[in-house]
């Protein structure tokens, strides 16, 4: 980091109101090329704010490519943001239903 850039997105767009398009778009794309491993699901909700905030279908087209690259790096660093070992709504550890647990009594 002695670069000098900073390793997430400041949220500015939060206090100065709504950006412009173009300004949303710019910050979309900021965000994909300096999201880190340890910075993905802050930059990825950042990015989905700005997202919703376009105002044309025209202009989210346009952000599509940068949200689809955000989406599979979370993928490949992580997955989703949660306990580890929960999955769903549910929060009942993982596993198929098919799958048999040591122990577990057959039905």
């Amino acid at each position: 980091m002695s670069d000098g850039k900073p390793s997430f997105v400041p949220l500015k767009s939060l206090r100065r109101g709504a950006p412009s398009a173009q300004q949303a778009l710019a910050d979309i794309r900021t965000i994909y090329f300096s999201t880190t491993k340890r910075t993905i699901h802050h930059d990825l909700a950042h990015a989905i704010g700005l997202l919703k905030a376009l105002p044309t279908e025209e202009d989210r087209e346009k952000a599509r490519v940068y949200m689809d690259g955000l989406a599979q790096l979370r993928t490949e660093w992580g997955g989703t943001s949660g306990t580890s070992g929960e999955s769903g709504r549910s929060g009942k550890a993982g596993g198929r239903s098919g799958d048999k647990k040591k122990g577990a009594p057959e039905r």
